[in-house]
């Protein structure tokens, strides 16, 4: 049955995302209040989308059939399932590569090569590759957490500047690979590839990396070099991440590129004896099932998303933001605004994303922003705040390793990729000739 319920912009067809957000902020801050470890992650998220629906059903009008059947179109739009499916890939992925060595064998290749008197600067590049290899920066983080404290104790590099080193390459691949769910999310949202959001993101990330890799040289000299190691490492272990990696960014589709890398990384198993094919099977549908909770996420959020717009919520929100939009400059900051609340308010940058991402779009296309530049953005300014907030999965963890040495005061400051990263996005939005030449070089390509 067709819906005909009449869209107009409502405050009220936006209160479902309003319970979900404050559903899941709340239970966060009431958490951390008593004391819970990961306090802003006992409350699934799926769980909080899913009250925002029963409320939407509620108060929205038109028969339950009518609205179901929106909701049912939301869930089932082409970029919500895309994501989904990718998701699920690229967990596969990441499961399967680590399970035959391919993390451990990369830790291990950068700790041996790397000085021991670059110690810092060496966790923010071997970091940054982890996670841009396996899209995830808290997998990075717990790789390389409890070898940076150790090396930090042994330096007399402050240990908060060698976890600052660790988050910020963590960070660094967490917004740029090709396969995180910060990257699925944005360019899916916005409907663009991913090589191309890659590469406005890379212009702009690049320098700050660059830039914080200067300061550790300067900044981070150990008082004392602990004694070279040599730790066991296979490079073809290192090779499917590689692989993965050039084939996105050479254009390959990214269905292809994710199942081709499972394959690579399942046959490099075979070949030294981590897997059976038995085992190989079970490491894929455990990669699936990690990715259970954001799948059913964007599910949700993707029903939940139709009925807000049906009911003429979004309409609601990109009306309030317009009138504080005069031109290109002021859309891409309020995308980048929104995108940095909503992380704020949720602890996650994926679902800050998801959140956001139909808003964003709808004021890219308003006030002519690329949207290449758009899902570029949400993810930026998502993983800057997701990078630094202390109640954030990626904190808590990381200082976590370090026990009660480092404070999330004490941490903050020495974030200087993510500090730079917000600097060095905001000089290419207030410099529209920077953002003219970035898209006529890739328009190029």
């Amino acid at each position: 049955m067709e819906n005909k319920i009449e869209n107009k912009a409502s405050f009220k067809g936006l209160i479902p995302f309003l319970v979900f957000i404050l559903l899941y902020l709340g239970t966060g801050i009431f958490l951390n209040i008593q004391g819970v470890e990961l306090a802003f992650y006992q409350l699934p998220g799926p769980v909080a989308a899913f009250a925002g629906i029963v409320v939407a059903f509620i108060i929205f009008r038109g028969t339950i059939t009518e609205k179901f059947n929106t909701f049912l179109e939301g869930c089932g739009h082409p970029d919500i399932i895309t994501m989904c499916i990718i998701y699920l890939l690229a967990g596969a992925f990441a499961i399967v590569s680590k399970a035959m060595g391919g993390v451990d064998s990369t830790v291990n290749l950068g700790i041996t090569y790397i000085p021991p008197h670059y110690i810092a600067v060496g966790l923010f590049i071997i970091g940054a590759f982890i996670s841009t290899a396996t899209g995830t920066s808290v997998g990075a983080i717990v790789a390389l957490g409890p070898i940076a404290v150790g090396l930090g104790e042994k330096s007399g590099v402050p240990m908060a500047l060698i976890l600052a080193a660790v988050m910020g390459g963590a960070m660094f691949g967490d917004n740029l690979s090709v396969i995180s769910d910060t990257t699925i999310a944005a360019t899916k949202t916005q409907g663009v590839e991913m090589k191309d959001k890659f590469r406005i993101n890379s212009y702009i990330a690049l320098p700050a990396a660059i830039l914080t890799i200067i300061l550790l040289f300067i900044f981070a000299r150990p008082d004392v070099v602990p004694e070279a190691v040599s730790h066991e490492y296979n490079l073809l272990k290192v090779l499917p991440y590689v692989f993965v990696l050039v084939m996105a960014l050479v254009g390959v589709n990214v269905f292809v590129v994710l199942t081709s890398g499972i394959l690579l990384s399942g046959i490099i198993g075979f070949i030294y004896g981590d897997f059976t094919l038995l085992s190989y099977g079970k490491e894929i549908y455990n990669g699936f099932t990690n990715m259970t909770e954001i799948f059913v996420l964007s599910l949700l959020t993707g029903g939940m998303a139709q009925m807000v717009t049906r009911e003429g919520g979004i309409d609601w929100v990109i009306n309030t933001v317009q009138k504080f939009i005069v031109g290109k400059k002021s859309a891409k900051l309020g995308i980048g605004l929104l995108v940095s609340l909503a992380d704020i308010a949720v602890a996650n940058n994926t679902v800050a994303i998801i959140i956001t991402g139909g808003i964003s779009k709808k004021i890219s296309e308003n006030n002519k922003v690329d949207l290449r530049e758009s899902a570029a953005f949400l993810d930026i300014f998502s993983c800057v705040f997701q990078g630094m907030i202390p109640y954030g999965a990626q904190m808590l963890i990381l200082l976590g390793f370090a026990g009660d040495k480092v404070s999330p005061t004490q941490l903050i400051p020495l974030l200087w990729y993510q500090l730079l990263l917000a600097v060095f996005t905001l000089i290419y939005i207030f410099f529209p000739q920077i953002s003219n030449k970035t898209l006529s070089f890739i328009d190029k390509k």
